[in-house]
């Protein structure tokens, strides 16, 4: 007989840790990103994406909005046009040195970078209540509960989390290519789980970008796809390359297009504190 489980014995943190362990990706560390700051930031500089979220959050000159896991300032720079300033903090000083950089470029000067990861004490950072919390695909953390309770901690009036669903950020088609396992890992559906047994109702709407992705290069595109692998083999690499190459043609501009299996969707959870 299976026991009289019911959503309240559901323990979403467990449920959360069991389904990051299964999954077939390694978690980048701070280093990492150090490493790929000024490729992600090219690569994510003029995606739609940024549009399609910025659209969806209510902003005004007067707005203060704090960028949790902000990265080489994918939003924390258009916003910074937008409001009245920023404050970005990320564990990766790479990222952190490219936003910076790129800010002077733009001559933006409302944007404070911070060093700092969701395991630190905010406080002890100097780290104020902002009018939004944001966090942008940056909540790949150990304690998923205790991250939204920051978030929702230092948001004076709501907050807003773009999250993955699964298999996006990665293609599933690759995995199979050569020949390894694929394992998602913890999506969307934990998070808005877990808010609700913290006793948040957020608002779910889902962005869906093309299932095209457009490269200068087969060597951009084969680098796109290296990222989701841990120490790909020779044999591996030529029938990645060989994946990419079958689900590819040209556009008139010589750009290789990319057909992938599914289209990248993202889940933009949102709630306000007074409700």
């Amino acid at each position: 007989m299976h026991p009289k489980i019911t959503y309240e014995d559901l323990d979403w943190h467990k449920l959360w840790q069991n389904a990051r362990a299964k999954k077939s990706w390694t978690a980048k560390g701070s280093a990492d990103w150090d490493k790929k700051a000024a490729s992600f930031a090219k690569r994510n500089s003029d995606s739609p994406f940024v549009d399609l979220v910025l659209d969806r959050i209510p902003l005004d000159s007067a707005t203060t909005v704090l960028d949790g896991g902000s990265g080489p300032g994918t939003l924390a720079l258009p916003l910074s046009s937008k409001v009245k300033s920023v404050t970005a903090i990320d564990y990766s000083k790479g990222m952190l040195e490219v936003l910076n950089n790129r800010a002077r470029e733009q001559n933006t000067s409302n944007i404070r970078t911070i060093l700092g990861s969701w395991e630190d004490d905010w406080d002890a950072l100097q780290i104020k209540k902002h009018d939004i919390c944001i966090a942008c695909r940056s909540l790949s953390v150990n304690n998923l509960q205790k991250a939204l309770a920051k978030l929702n901690d230092y948001a004076k009036r709501s907050v807003f989390v773009v999250d993955r669903i699964s298999p996006t950020p990665f293609d599933n088609g690759a995995f199979t290519a050569i020949n390894r396992p694929f394992r998602s890992g913890p999506d969307y559906i934990y998070t808005i789980n877990t808010l609700y047994s913290m006793d948040i109702h957020p608002n779910v709407e889902i962005i869906s970008l093309k299932k095209t992705v457009s490269f200068s290069s087969m060597d951009e595109a084969l680098d796109s796809c290296r990222w989701m692998f841990n120490d790909l083999t020779t044999e591996e690499e030529r029938k990645l390359k060989e994946y990419i190459q079958s689900n590819s043609t040209t556009g008139n501009k010589g750009e290789l297009i990319v057909n992938q299996q599914y289209p990248s969707r993202w889940a933009l959870i949102s709630w306000n504190k007074n409700d």
